[in-house]
């Protein structure tokens, strides 16, 4: 690479990827540096580029002495002003060396810089591109799968979807657009890693705000998700003006809405729960879809409470496998306790269900 090629591949750095001039020769001169050293075992040594020309140049620099002990290292005051004379004792001087050996490896050291330089500068511009997604909805193309992941076609760059994070047994067909979250923006010395997921609540809520225009301009707010992935989700929602219903908003006219959520879900089942202040009332909520029960808090502290239910609520409230109880707990972060009335006449508790 001789200099007119180099201050080309300079100018291609400075201007196409927006890497500072001074940055970029800062790092030839000491990459340059270091192979010189790893090749001569010299570390008196130093690199020189004539920015204007692109003319490299290697300085060996001595110590000027009054007694030389290693003419190597050193140089005596006599010699050292014959080149320069205002030096004096312990001032260092520079002498060029003849580089022609040099040249072959400065040139592939010189192409190895570049390309280090473009690559960090791709690295960071994805970084810079991505790294406000992380928590949010993004949309890609499949493009790639493995044993253990598929690989979506962002644009610049893949992002990785475990197949650990899909929506249960969902089949992602290849070349297919597909909607994930971004859990992780990772970025190490290898490069940049999108993580994402469709298992994730927080999916489930990106979706609702994608499909819902009253919680993208805030008339109706998500108080929390619980979600079984493939399974079932609840979905606890609430608004600050009395004429709104956040419930029917997220349903849609005829279940418009909703029906669209499930599609992008896989047919994963959606409960849509009304948020409300009051505990009992959220809870009561929560354990949809079981109607007639009663909802006790025992301890606010430790966030404990006791359900009553009886018959077919009995099973609804917990649902299958326990799922249905699990979720209302997750949602609003209460441990529940579903008894129905004879057992909790054996724990002492003497209560009325049903209206």
């Amino acid at each position: 690479m001789n200099g007119k090629e180099l201050l080309n591949a300079v100018s291609i750095l400075e201007n196409d990827k927006k890497i500072p001039r001074d940055y970029i020769f800062e790092s030839l001169k000491s990459a340059l540096l270091s192979a010189y050293k790893k090749m001569y075992h010299d570390e008196n040594a130093k690199i020189e580029i004539n920015e204007e020309t692109g003319e490299v140049k290697i300085f060996k620099f001595k110590t000027v002495k009054e007694v030389v002990e290693n003419p190597e290292l050193e140089i005596s005051l006599k010699d050292a002003r014959k080149i320069d004379k205002t030096k004096e004792i312990d001032d260092t001087i520079d002498e060029e060396v003849n580089g022609s050996d040099f040249g072959r490896v400065a040139a592939s050291t010189a192409k190895q810089v570049m390309v280090q330089k473009i690559k960090e500068k791709e690295r960071e511009s994805i970084i810079n591109e991505f790294q406000d997604k992380e928590g949010e909805l993004i949309t890609g193309v499949v493009s790639l799968e493995d044993a253990n992941n598929y690989y979506i076609d962002l644009g610049r760059t893949n992002g990785i979807l475990s197949k650990k994070e899909l929506i249960g047994n969902e089949k992602i067909e290849m070349g297919s657009m597909i909607k994930s979250y971004v859990t992780k923006v990772d970025a190490d010395a290898k490069g940049t890693a999108i993580i994402l997921s469709r298992a994730h609540y927080n999916f489930v809520k990106r979706i609702f705000e994608s499909e819902i225009p009253e919680l993208a301009d805030g008339t109706v707010m998500i108080y929390a998700v619980a979600r079984e992935p493939g399974v079932r989700s609840k979905v606890a929602v609430a608004s600050d003006y009395a004429n709104i219903d956040p419930v029917g908003c997220c349903i849609g006219e005829h279940g418009s809405r909703i029906s669209r959520i499930i599609k992008e879900l896989s047919n994963e089942k959606i409960d849509i729960v009304r948020y409300d202040k009051d505990k009992e009332t959220f809870i009561k909520n929560a354990l949809a879809p079981a109607k007639n029960i009663q909802v006790y808090i025992l301890d606010e502290t430790k966030n404990e409470a006791l359900v009553i239910a009886d018959g077919d609520d009995f099973s609804l409230a917990l649902g299958k496998k326990g799922q249905n109880v699990k979720l209302a707990s997750r949602l609003t972060k209460y441990k529940i306790d579903v008894k129905t009335s004879k057992q909790a006449l054996e724990m002492g508790i003497s209560v009325k269900v049903g209206d």
